[in-house]
């Protein structure tokens, strides 16, 4: 796992890997740990494909265990992806919700990913 350093304050760290490295609560947390040591960021930039498939299904609550550590350690991230092959309604509206917040965005670019956590306090 690399890291690339981002953003008007250089506090946004991109993730760059192609492994699965957030699978579950734990990984999540290891990787918070990870990047504040490495990179002091407390914004994070992860491509979807490094996220288990396991956390777009909400049923399983995945989703909700994992996104509660970035916000229990206010770290604020971005998963870079295509969302639009999703077509359950509760995941659309978890999408649609978290993008309304200030710490937790599913963006389709690179660039919407370093708008949105630039522009988060």
């Amino acid at each position: 796992m690399e890291f690339k350093i981002l953003g008007k304050e250089n506090d946004i760290a991109l993730i760059i890997t192609d492994e699965i490295i957030i699978k579950d609560a734990q990984s999540a947390l290891d990787l918070i740990a990870t990047v504040q040591y490495e990179t002091d960021c407390d914004k994070i930039i992860i491509y979807k494909s490094c996220v288990t498939e396991d956390f777009f299904i909400l049923s399983t609550g995945i989703a909700g265990e994992i996104l509660q550590k970035f916000i229990n350690y206010r770290k604020k991230i971005a998963i870079v992806g295509d969302y639009s092959r999703y077509t359950s309604k509760p995941l659309k509206d978890f999408i649609y919700e978290s993008n309304k917040g200030n710490s937790i965005y599913f963006v389709t670019s690179l660039e919407e990913a370093l708008l949105k956590l630039d522009s988060a306090q």
